[in-house]
């Protein structure tokens, strides 16, 4: 009787961040165990709060490999968000500890430059495992980060709504005006920084 073959170690890949004005894009790869237990788990964007929290440590522990990158603000602006969320992508697939033999992206563009085989996968956040497990490491990561640069930066909101162009912290940004976290390629930023130039 033959042994059964090994099973090949595919990587999930998801972001979170592309859309606000303000903080990193963070990019996030997962290989999860064969028989991972992760109850609940789901398209971060489904989960509370609290529940992504719950399964953040978890995921990690059920790993085969996991890897997160930031990508800041100023390479952000100097390669676009679409490519800097591309080279994140590569970058994490790229750090995980144990060599993929094949990536999962959530989306419609696979990154150029792999270390490995990979597809696109509209909503695979929704439908892969992995890439929902990878979706939660990265948006629980950029959730955090933002609490911190609350911190440093007061007043415009960043810990609740996490940089995103929301009333608040547009009104935040006219009177404030932009601080180092925010992204001058992006049209209400940038706008900001022209009235502040005169």
């Amino acid at each position: 009787m033959s042994a059964a073959a090994p099973v090949p170690h595919v990587a999930g890949v998801d972001e979170a961040g592309r859309g606000p004005l303000a903080g990193p894009v963070v990019c996030a790869a997962v290989i999860l165990r064969p028989r991972a237990r992760l109850p609940g788990l789901d398209d971060s964007k489904r989960l509370s709060a609290a529940t992504r929290e719950d399964l953040f440590p978890r995921i990690q522990a059920q790993a085969v490999a996991w890897c997160v990158v930031f990508l800041e603000v100023d390479e952000i602006d100097r390669l676009n968000i679409f490519h800097a969320t591309m080279e994140g992508m590569r970058r994490a697939i790229a750090g995980l500890g144990v060599a993929p033999e094949r990536a999962i992206i959530d989306g419609n563009v696979v990154p150029r430059g792999l270390c490995c085989p990979a597809e696109a996968l509209v909503g695979g956040d929704g439908r892969e495992r992995a890439i929902m497990a990878a979706s939660v490491l990265a948006k629980v990561s950029r959730d955090r980060h933002m609490v911190a640069l609350d911190a440093l930066h007061p007043g415009y909101g960043f810990a609740v709504h996490k940089g995103y162009a929301t009333p608040e912290h547009l009104a935040a940004l006219a009177r404030l005006g932009p601080c180092a976290q925010h992204r001058r390629s992006f049209a209400p930023v940038h706008r900001q920084f022209e009235l502040a130039l005169g």
